[in-house]
């Protein structure tokens, strides 16, 4: 079920500026890549206009399930909450950064981040 089939009971209040700057892929969501203050990336969730609303109003990274067909506030169950210090549209407007202060592990295997377990390329060196 794509975004736009959804049954929601509300239209999204993000900023139309916001929106117009904003290309979404055909279910309606941009990549939200999720990094440390340090400059960690922690990682990967999908948010669509609501969930982009809701983060920056909140201040609590909000995401859209692609799995489930719902909306989830990272550390709604976990308590591993991630408090937002930043969000930036990239150049092409198809995906946002979102800069957080996590609050234990950001993986829901409970490791800090969802990208230290399969190295595909590692160089030493410079």
């Amino acid at each position: 079920m794509s975004v736009s089939e959804r049954v929601r009971p509300f239209e999204s209040a993000l900023d139309p500026a916001i929106a117009a700057r904003l290309k979404r892929d055909a279910d309606g969501l941009v990549c939200a890549v999720v990094q440390s203050g340090a400059g960690e990336v922690l990682m990967v969730g999908w948010m669509d206009d609501e969930a982009l609303h809701r983060t920056l109003t909140t201040g609590r990274g909000t995401y859209w399930s692609r799995s489930r067909q719902e909306y989830w506030v990272k550390g709604g169950t976990s308590g591993h909450v991630q408090h937002v210090r930043e969000v930036r549209l990239d150049c092409d407007g198809d995906a946002v950064l979102v800069v957080v202060d996590q609050e234990g592990p950001a993986c829901h295997t409970g490791t800090r981040t969802c990208f230290d377990t399969d190295v595909l390329l590692a160089r030493g060196g410079a």
